[in-house]
């Protein structure tokens, strides 16, 4: 493993901590507010208040001509942003990181299909015999990235880098094998027309990145466009997420190596300058040569970095610290007041919430160790059996993509007891996460080093 690229990781690391902290924040604000009989109505009522722009009689924000709530407009728009972030990651990882080679993609990716058959499993045997509880099997699925490397980020070096790395890297397998049950398994009707004219923009955004172009506007534009049609055709618009992120270039456009000779002649135009510790800190202003010498070596540098990382590195923030904590604060709430405690012991709730806290761990541990034995991969540096059990039981904190999927399979049945269902999914999603993130805790704590490992 190449230093750059432990350096790439250990940053994504510290990113998903950070936002893992609002994302509870968000999360402890959502229940309040659900349960608090003051706020408890205005609460539910926020999130049907209407979204549109209108151009005329065309509304962006409608389909099969319904205006989108505020709860769409989170759940439709601004998770089709999440979808591209984690899109583009997905490509990064698969063209240059974890995921570049089989040697390096096997364990994470064993590990992941294990985490998502196991927990399909589980819920289907609790749920089995009731066709409306059944649409939730995958709901157990998905591994929340930013609340699993949180919980590692807790142990600072003592955790070795191997595992970091596996854990990142599953959690991204994770998404994409999400993002195909979502596109599959939730598009109950197709729109051919709007399908038709979807095809055409991606054919568009794939022939601009064959043909060189590096406009990020051009993509975000052709980008809103799809999004649009696909919201039409019956899939669900975050789909189009993904596919967009697909479509971004990620190499540059005359190679690294002539941007930095580039740079190189054009900084050496500039004469040595000897400055005195009195001229230090005092501002001249440069003349007009300068500024262009300036704004041409910005330029120069602004093309080494290929429009894919710009873009995700230019929405990771967003996403992480505004997009998924309103997402969270909109879908967390949970009222409580029709539950008790048992409700977390029967039906969607129990499925939901074994298939997180046992089946995850199941899962993710027996593929693995199954490839291990085979030969078809190796145990990450720095690990032992002990440490990498540990962070499978960190693999069941599933979160925003297990909300996400819950909301896909109960909202459309809602007035046929899929709000009921939506609520227990809530609950056994929160109940299994925090159990898994505790008992992962414990775990990691006897099983990692005492001291710091060396990266």
């Amino acid at each position: 493993m190449s230093t750059t690229n432990n350096r790439t990781f250990l940053h994504t690391m510290r990113k998903y901590a950070n936002g893992s902290v609002l994302l509870i924040m968000a999360t402890i604000l959502a229940l309040f507010f659900a349960n608090l009989p003051a706020t408890r109505d205005a609460y539910a009522q926020l999130w049907q208040l209407p979204v549109s722009v209108r151009i005329g009689s065309f509304d962006l924000f409608s389909h099969g001509g319904h205006q989108m709530t505020l709860m769409d407009f989170i759940n439709d728009y601004l998770m089709a942003l999440f979808f591209l972030c984690v899109g583009l990651e997905i490509k990064r990882e698969v063209l240059c990181g974890e995921l570049s080679t089989r040697q390096k993609a096997m364990l994470p990716v064993i590990g992941a299909c294990g985490g998502m058959l196991i927990p399909v499993v589980i819920f289907y045997l609790v749920c089995a015999g009731h066709p409306m509880m059944e649409r939730g099997c995958a709901i157990p699925m998905a591994t929340d990235i930013a609340f699993s490397l949180g919980v590692l980020s807790l142990f600072g070096k003592r955790v070795p880098v191997g595992l970091k790395i596996f854990l990142a890297a599953l959690a991204v397998a994770d998404d994409l094998g999400g993002i195909i049950v979502i596109a599959i398994f939730y598009t109950e009707h197709m729109a051919w027309s709007y399908m038709l004219g979807a095809l055409t923009v991606v054919a568009l955004l794939l022939l601009c990145n064959y043909r060189g172009l590096r406009i990020k506007g051009v993509y975000l534009g052709l980008g809103l466009v799809l999004w649009y049609l696909v919201l039409n055709t019956g899939i669900h618009a975050t789909i189009a997420g993904v596919v967009l992120a697909f479509c971004i270039p990620s190499d540059l456009g005359r190679g690294t190596r002539f941007y930095l000779q580039r740079i190189r002649k054009l900084a050496l135009r500039y004469p040595e300058i000897v400055v005195s510790e009195a001229d230090r800190k005092r501002t001249v202003v440069i003349s007009k040569d300068d500024v262009q010498l300036l704004r041409s070596i910005e330029e120069a540098s602004d093309h080494l970095i290929s429009p894919l990382q710009d873009m995700e590195d230019n929405l990771s923030i967003p996403v992480n610290m505004v997009i998924i904590p309103l997402f969270a604060f909109a879908n967390a709430g949970v009222d409580f007041s029709g539950m008790s405690l048992l409700s977390l012991f029967h039906g969607v709730a129990l499925g939901v919430f074994l298939g997180l806290l046992v089946g995850k761990f199941l899962g993710v541990l027996s593929f693995s160790w199954i490839s291990m034995k085979l030969g078809l991969c190796q145990m990450p540096n720095g690990a032992d059996w002990r440490s990498f059990m540990s962070v499978c039981m960190v693999c069941g904190i599933g979160f925003t993509v297990s909300m996400f999927i819950a909301a896909l399979s109960y909202l459309p049945v809602a007035e046929l007891g899929g709000a009921e269902m939506l609520n227990e999914a809530k609950l056994g999603i929160m109940a299994g996460s925090l159990a898994s993130g505790i008992v992962g805790c414990i775990l990691l704590h006897f099983t990692l080093p005492k001291e710091p490992v060396e990266d």
